[in-house]
């Protein structure tokens, strides 16, 4: 005799509801999160290693993010469950890196230049790739990462700079006075061309409006920067986890202030120039 598998839901087809309806989470749609009782505005959805998430903002401004689970949100107070809403089709045109570049399609990467570019700091590293990094690799110009610029003279020796192998290093809050731009003085050549931004760290670099905060806060002097920051934002976060959250708000060259953005295209700029007929 056969064996038959009996479903343990036992509940008459009838009787069971329907799951919640699938809404596209656009922007400005207004959600409330049942556990808590926020109600919000959709600011953006972002993709983390746990899953999809949304980011709300009530009425007084203040962002909370929320996982997207099933039903686990509530529009006229009903449960819908929120899903990523679809691209909008491309525009015809040009097609653009997000450095604002034409990007170049099908063609494989170069062969790295003798020339390279140093960058202070791992996350500055990491939004140099995002942005730059389509371009970058068309040029072929390889980015290391520098992690203190007290190693900064040793590199450049080591490297030895010359016409048709530049050296570009991008420094942190690089301030007239500083023991940075003491360090960038040392070094400075006609084939070594050190630059900087006036940030405190990168990731002021981002706009805020980008990341869905009203502004970068000021924090005491003393205290740990981006721990201070992630206190002054109410993120209740690992500082590595905040910086994959503001990473992920970063699209295009938009997203970044202009400081950041004129350093790194002088820095390409730099590297890539031609040498000349004495080199």
């Amino acid at each position: 005799m056969r064996s038959r598998s009996y479903d343990p839901d036992l509940t008459p087809p009838w009787k069971k509801s329907a799951p919640p309806p699938e809404v596209p989470a656009e922007p400005d749609l207004v959600v409330e999160d049942p556990a808590t009782g926020f109600c919000g505005a959709v600011v953006r959805v972002e993709k983390t290693a746990e899953g999809l998430t949304v980011t709300l903002e009530d009425r007084f401004g203040k962002h909370r993010v929320f996982p997207m689970t099933p039903g686990g949100f509530l529009i006229d107070g009903r449960p819908v469950t929120l899903v990523r809403p679809q691209a909008a089709p491309r525009p015809r045109g040009p097609l653009l890196s997000a450095s604002g570049s034409i990007a170049v399609t099908g063609a494989k990467a170069r062969v790295a230049r003798a020339g390279r570019i140093y960058v202070e700091g791992r996350h500055d590293a990491e939004l140099v790739e995002r942005v730059w990094g389509h371009d970058l690799r068309v040029e072929g110009v390889a980015v290391e990462y520098l992690e203190g610029v007290d190693d900064l003279p040793a590199i450049v020796a080591a490297f030895s700079p010359a016409p048709g192998a530049r050296l570009g290093v991008l420094v942190d809050h690089l301030v007239p006075g500083s023991k940075e731009s003491r360090i960038a003085a040392s070094v400075t050549g006609s084939d070594v061309l050190v630059v900087g931004h006036p940030f405190i760290d990168v990731w002021e670099a981002v706009k805020p409006s980008s990341v869905g905060i009203p502004g970068w806060p000021r924090v005491p002097r003393g205290e740990d920067w981006k721990t201070g920051v992630c206190r002054a934002l109410g993120w209740r976060m690992t500082t590595g986890e905040a910086w994959q959250r503001i990473l992920a708000s970063v699209s295009s060259y938009r997203d970044l202030q202009p400081e950041l953005l004129g350093s790194v295209e002088h820095l390409i700029d730099f590297v890539t120039e031609p040498a000349g007929p004495d080199a």
